[in-house]
């Protein structure tokens, strides 16, 4: 288990594993990151992520890229 941020560019990722409070973990429930659920990084610049998840794009910063283990 490696987090997003390190994840390779445009290779399909499985999220195994959502960190931080109950607060952060519900809103990355609700652009679509939930465990099982496959993601794609689109882009990454500066440290913040474009992902592709559940066929739309999503931009996260580090810190919440840090928590999604895929």
């Amino acid at each position: 288990m490696i987090p997003l941020i390190v994840a390779d560019k445009d290779k399909e990722q499985i999220i195994k594993k959502i960190g931080g409070n109950e607060e952060v973990k519900r809103h990355l429930a609700n652009l679509g990151f939930v465990v099982g659920g496959t993601i794609t990084i689109v882009n990454s610049l500066c440290g913040n992520v474009i992902v592709k998840v559940k066929e739309s794009r999503v931009a996260i910063n580090e810190d919440m890229a840090r928590k999604i283990m895929v």
